[in-house]
């Protein structure tokens, strides 16, 4: 793949082995889980290598698959921890309100004034809903804002700016 990384999305990463078979346990983050298997080849984020995936069955926590070129439990496991990424163009088109978490890392957050508050470092999501992680301008420190339409009323992408209206006494 020749993509660079700004048109990857990382839609799976590989949980290690499943079985003694070659098949993986991979975690899907597409919205519909199955749908990661349409969007393969998948590959890795440096594009250094890619694999075909076939859903072979749902397990907790995700599904056992077969990679293409993965044979035995020992590729399977030596594959533990790899992010799986497909090329932007094909993925769906989001609806207005919708965004991959890929486009928002690294957009700079403005409060309603204007004042710069920092920059998305990372999208979080422990089941409650996304939460941004926010590095504060000129601090090390980070917070957590809920993306949510009240404390985010603003993404714009073109420009590259979240406003952000953050719960009282976050900051």
């Amino acid at each position: 793949m020749t993509e660079k990384p700004d048109d990857l999305i990382c839609v799976g990463a590989i949980a290690g082995a499943f079985g003694v078979r070659g098949e993986v346990r991979l975690k899907s983050f597409c919205a519909t889980p199955e749908d990661i298997e349409t969007y393969a080849p998948l590959c890795t984020e440096d594009g250094a290598r890619s694999f075909y995936v076939r859903l072979m069955r749902p397990i907790k926590g995700g599904f056992a698959a077969r990679l293409g070129g993965v044979e035995t439990k020992e590729q399977a496991d030596a594959l533990r921890g790899t992010r799986l990424y497909a090329p932007r163009d094909r993925l769906p088109a989001l609806p207005d309100d919708e965004f991959y978490h890929a486009d928002l890392i690294g957009l700079d957050v403005f409060d309603t004034g204007g004042a710069l508050l920092g920059r998305v470092k990372a999208v979080l999501n422990h089941g409650a809903g996304d939460l941004l992680e926010v590095q504060l301008a000129g601090q090390s420190r980070t917070v957590l804002l809920p993306f949510t339409l009240a404390a985010v009323p603003t993404v714009d992408l073109a420009a590259r700016r979240i406003v952000a209206d953050p719960p009282e006494g976050l900051l």
